[in-house]
Parts: structure tokens; C-alpha cells; sequence
């Protein structure tokens, strides 16, 4: 299973079979380089990486205290800058003294406020999930077996069939009810933002893919 796979081989052969035999190995390479494709169209459709990943995220200030983080969800906030100056975590167990909070999706401030300012807020942060939502994993599933099927009817909008019959086939990217359940996890990046894989993450990643 390649990182950033979001099923297994032995899910979708078990979706493509229709009878009591198991689907055959024949296509295993096939199938395998098909759930990596589906896999990574899915997380740029989403605008988001589903694995368990740290993040640098740039963003203008608002002038509040709240911030919602672009990925979710949120474990663990590693570092937070405002126009230069580190800001520290609050206490976890009582007192007032200033810093900064978070939940799975925002983070809140104590003492300090983001400064409205272009590009002056600087988050890293650990955010993913350590396994697929089974919903994005059935999702995958069936978008892999979608490819599959259509191998054998590329560029075909409809066939006739014997005794006048015509059949026509889908030309959407996924189905509604695939594009449905992805849309709850779907990220719609907020103005003044920027955000990349965090340098530690991104050596993992390397290393992991490498493997």
C-alpha cells in the first residue's frame, strides 16, 4: 500500500467481485496503480492530504483571537509565531496566563490577538487522520473500481445494443453519492493563505514512499 493510499487492494477486489469466486490476481499491478490515482485525486478534490501530516500554514491576521486551521483534525500545534514573536501555549490546567488553545479545527488565543496584518501569522501544526474515515475510504473503493470499468470503454459517451437498444455511459469525474460523502471533508482555503507540508513531515513522507 503506497502512502496516501486511502483503501487497500483487498477492498476494492472485494467491491469488483460479483460472483462466489475471488476476483483473480491478473490485474493486481493494474488495480494497485489505480487506487494510487483515485487516492490522489480525491485529496486534491478535497484540497487536503487525509494522512497524518505536520503543516506550515502563512496567513494574514484577522484581529480577533480565532483562528479555523485549513486542516483537520487538529492534535497537535507545534509552533505559532504573530509579526515575529513566539506565541506559547497556554496552561492546559487552570490559571489565566496568556498563550494559545486549540481544538480539531481552530486555534484560540488568551492574552493576544492576530495581529490584521498581511501574511503575519506562522502556525505549524500536526493535523490527519492516522487511518482513513471509512466514508473517504469507500469513497476511494468505489472511484478505483469506476476507473477499472471504464478502461474498456474510454472516450465512449453510449453503445448500442442488439434489438435497438442504446446504453450510455457517465462522463462525470465520480459519482453524486462519492462526491457527496467526500464533501464534508472538503477544504475551502481562506484569503491570505499559504500552506505546505512542514519541513519534518516532508523528509517522513520521502522516506516512507521510498520504502
Amino acid at each position: 500500500m503506497a502512502y496516501g493510499d486511502l483503501t487497500t487492494l483487498a477492498d476494492v477486489k472485494a467491491w469488483l467481485q460479483t460472483g462466489q469466486n475471488p476476483f483473480p490476481a491478473t490485474d493486481d499491478v493494474l488495480i494497485q496503480r489505480l487506487i494510487t490515482a483515485a487516492s490522489q485525486f480525491i485529496q486534491s478534490w478535497l484540497n487536503r492530504q487525509i494522512a497524518v501530516a505536520d503543516w506550515l500554514e502563512v496567513r494574514d491576521g484577522t484581529g480577533g483571537q480565532l483562528m479555523v486551521l485549513a486542516n483537520s483534525p487538529v492534535t497537535a500545534v507545534l509552533s505559532l509565531t504573530i509579526d515575529g514573536l513566539a506565541i506559547p501555549p497556554a496552561p492546559t490546567e487552570g490559571g489565566f496566563d496568556a498563550g494559545y488553545s486549540f481544538t480539531p479545527t481552530e486555534l484560540a488565543l488568551r492574552g493576544y490577538v492576530f495581529t490584521r496584518r498581511p501574511q503575519n501569522v506562522i502556525v505549524t501544526y500536526t493535523a490527519g487522520y492516522a487511518a482513513a474515515p471509512p466514508d473517504i475510504a469507500q469513497a476511494a473503493t468505489e472511484l478505483a473500481c469506476q476507473r477499472y470499468r471504464e478502461r474498456s470503454r474510454i472516450g465512449e459517451v453510449s453503445k448500442a445494443l442488439g434489438g435497438g437498444e442504446t446504453v450510455s455511459f457517465s462522463q462525470k469525474d465520480m459519482s453524486e453519492d462519492v462526491k457527496t460523502a467526500l464533501l464534508q471533508y472538503r477544504v475551502a482555503a481562506p484569503a491570505g493563505f499559504a500552506r505546505r507540508l512542514a519541513p519534518t513531515m516532508t523528509d517522513t513522507a520521502l522516506l516512507t514512499a521510498a520504502l
